[in-house]
């Protein structure tokens, strides 16, 4: 029998050499482009610092393939097996292109070859979108790809942020040829991985369940999320993550992408014939494409990339302290957010100033800071069939002048916020009757009504001129101090009778930067606002909304249960700080489900902490322990809201929750049980990432060293009910 080191090998090796690679370093992490012979880019590593070293045999080192195209006439020269930083439509790569472009003269190949790359001592600005701010050290890549048929040229750009361990990269098309060239699809962010032995994680869910952590093998063909409702969306978040098979949350390699934007995305992995993975995140090619006209400059949305080789914590870290430093708004980014009440889940629409007042009082009495007027306060509104666009204020409903009624709260020692829902309005309304053509709709049916509202064309200047205008005016003549910015339907009737026919499948992305602009203006012409993001709950938590709004309510589903997977989710991105968490009702409006108060103050504390209750109506037993509560979060609350969040393992993962969260001189460790369980034993949580050698003391006086806690735990109670909850906090000695 003829032995395997006898045998002859077939296996061919692709033709392929370097003639350039281009390293990028953060402080621990390494992305590194080649360049091939024959000019394409290709992306040679991500992951952790190699150094500068040769990776050439990443892709010399490659077998050829059988039944894949030859490029350029060049035997065995097969690109589709490369991995290619950009591949284009009509190529020899048969996979899904990152950029598709259409000609004047029909055709859409194109055939981007790498010409030239330099570094930039500032981060460019995006125009019209978010984007991460520079820190201190970084550098910015900008790689140049030209067509030279149809001298159209691509830069992705690159930065480094060294300290945070993150990448960031956007593409920007430069029409430099004398023809208009329509862009069919582009996304900001084409990364390939010779290998699919890799388990995706996205955001899944709906409204009121919104961020489901969703994990699964890869398997050949496509696999993703995307939103083609306008928004973001409550069943999808743009998240997309790539993670060995072993990786947990605190083991294992990972890779984590996150888009910076609000509207119809798409964040996706191809697993190819032969097990290699592209992963592509971007605007939503499905109804989007974009006239770029002769000299014209187009950019795409920014991605944030993220490499960890300590598991999902890890990964969740870095996002949460990178977007606290360099993407919200720096005004409040690290300052403690306050305790709240919004009055909507007490009132609804069924209130006075008088109701308002009480509710105010006794908000203050057990310590609350920020009183919050939500829907209703407006126009002749009473329900939700009126008055959206109408932002001016209901004094016949509010009992007075609307500045009585805020002087009168402030004087009680809380601040005063508001709702709006300003992308809407009502066809009972002054704004519509005023201007019905300033609505989305076409030019032969009758626009759509959903919960009684139509859309504001965004894409029109003088709608967002007027919104900057009326609210500002609000903000400017009254001490308001936190705004809820509120979007309570999808987007329908995607058409704009302001807009050429050509360019009506730019609406949707209009919108969206439409929407950043006025954002933009009202965030930096008030920036001591606290400004609240809203779309129906969690519809839009993402990042391009956070550039401007420090804090999203996470879900309008406020019972504490089922907040602890929606929460979850949220963690592995997101910052805490930017998490609006509140303790409502029971038996909770949304469900049903009756809740202790110790639990839902627990579950609510992950975020920012406040309140959806009709304090006036509690007994005296329930007020006296809100203010305990409240007494005590004040004391905890930088560690709650600006300390490590990490999420620590538990014995039945599908009943029971676990999390700590960590700051210089103080660790809160917070566990709930869902349900009781018969004749069961409690086991003990153990905590992370501690000092090893320094004391920790709990509320007892108990003590324990940090190895303790990490490699013995803390001993969980007996539950005695169901969605029972425990809170430790232990002070580190010597702090």
């Amino acid at each position: 029998m003829t032995g395997v080191s006898e045998q002859k090998v077939h296996a061919k090796k692709l033709a392929v050499s370097l003639v350039k690679q281009i390293d990028l370093f953060t402080k621990n992490n390494q992305l590194s482009f080649g360049v091939t012979e024959q000019g394409h880019l290709l992306t040679l590593y991500f992951g952790k610092k190699v150094g500068q070293v040769d990776l050439s045999y990443v892709v010399t080192e490659l077998v050829r393939a059988s039944y894949l195209a030859d490029t350029d006439n060049t035997k065995n020269y097969k690109v589709e097996q490369l991995p290619l930083t950009l591949p284009t439509f009509a190529n020899t790569d048969l996979n899904t292109p990152a950029l598709h472009l259409l000609y004047e003269d029909g055709s859409r190949l194109s055939n981007f070859r790498y010409k030239n790359h330099y570094y930039s001592e500032e981060k460019p600005v995006l125009v019209g979108l978010p984007s991460t701010r520079e820190q201190a050290g970084g550098t910015t890549l900008i790689l140049v790809l030209e067509d030279e048929q149809t001298s159209v040229q691509v830069e992705v750009i690159i930065h480094a942020h060294l300290e945070e361990d993150v990448f960031t990269q956007s593409i920007r098309v430069k029409n430099m040829s004398e023809q208009t060239v329509h862009i069919q699809r582009i996304m900001s962010l084409h990364f390939p991985l010779l290998r699919a032995d890799l388990d995706k994680i996205t955001l899944t869910g709906a409204w009121g369940r919104e961020t489901q952590v969703n994990r699964s093998p890869l398997s050949q063909g496509l696999q993703g999320v995307q939103s083609a409702r306008g928004a973001s969306g409550h069943g999808q978040n743009p998240f997309f993550c790539l993670a060995e098979k072993e990786t947990d949350q605190t083991h294992g390699s990972v890779y984590g992408f996150n888009l910076i934007y609000s509207g119809n995305f798409i964040a996706e992995c191809e697993v190819d014939m032969h097990q290699n993975s592209r992963v592509q995140l971007g605007i939503n090619p499905f109804d989007f494409s974009w006239v770029l006209t002769s000299g014209e400059v187009f950019y795409s949305p920014e991605v944030v990339m993220v490499y960890s080789d300590q598991g999902l914590n890890k990964m969740s870290q870095i996002f949460a302290e990178f977007y606290t430093n360099a993407l919200v708004p720096t005004y409040h980014a690290k300052k403690l957010r306050p305790i709240l009440i919004n009055n909507w889940e007490a009132t609804y629409f069924d209130f006075n100033k008088a109701s308002l007042i009480k509710l105010a009082k006794c908000a203050a009495e057990v310590g609350i800071e920020l009183f919050v007027l939500d829907d209703g306060w407006y126009g002749q509104r009473s329900d939700e069939t009126s008055s959206l666009g109408d932002w001016f204020p209901n004094e016949e409903k509010l009992g007075g002048a609307f500045g009585e009624l805020i002087q009168e709260i402030n004087q009680l020692g809380l601040d005063f916020g508001l709702w709006f829902e300003p992308e809407m309005v009502s066809k009972n309304s002054h704004l519509y009757r005023k201007h019905p053509e300033w609505v989305l709709r076409t030019l032969t049916n009758e626009p759509q009504e959903v919960r009684s509202q139509l859309v504001l064309d965004l894409t029109r200047k003088e709608v967002q001129d007027y919104l900057i205008q009326t609210i500002s005016e609000l903000l400017t003549h009254h001490p308001i101090r936190y705004v809820k910015w509120d979007m309570n339907r999808n987007l329908t009737d995607i058409y704009s009778t302001a807009l050429a026919i050509e360019k009506q499948t730019e609406v949707a992305h209009r919108y969206i930067l439409g929407l950043y602009r006025v954002l933009n203006e009202l965030t930096k012409n008030h920036p001591t606002v606290l400004f609240e993001s809203c779309a129906g709950g969690g519809g839009r938590f993402d990042p391009g909304m956070l550039a401007y709004t420090n804090q999203i309510w996470t879900s309008d589903e406020t019972d504490a249960i089922a907040r602890l997977r929606i929460q979850e989710g949220n963690s592995y991105v997101y910052p805490s700080i930017a998490m609006s968490g509140h303790v409502s009702a029971v038996p909770n409006h949304q469900i049903g489900r009756i809740t202790p108060l110790a639990t839902r103050t627990a579950v609510a504390q992950q975020g920012n902490f406040g309140y959806e209750l009709n304090l006036p109506e509690l007994s005296e037993e329930e007020l006296g322990q809100i203010k305990k509560d409240i007494k005590i979060y004040k004391k905890n609350r930088e560690t709650l809201q600006l300390g490590k969040h990490t999420r620590l393992e538990v014995l039945d993962a599908a009943n029971e929750t676990a999390w700590q969260k960590t700051s210089d001189t103080q660790v809160i460790v917070t566990h709930v049980q869902i349900l009781v369980q018969p004749n069961t034993v409690p086991k003990r949580l153990k905590l992370q990432e501690l000092q090893p050698e320094k004391i920790y003391v709990d509320e007892l006086g108990n003590s324990y060293t940090g190895n303790e806690l990490m490699y013995i735990g803390l001993a969980l109670p007996k539950p005695t009910h169901d969605y029972f909850s425990t809170v430790w906090s232990l002070k580190i000695e010597g702090k």
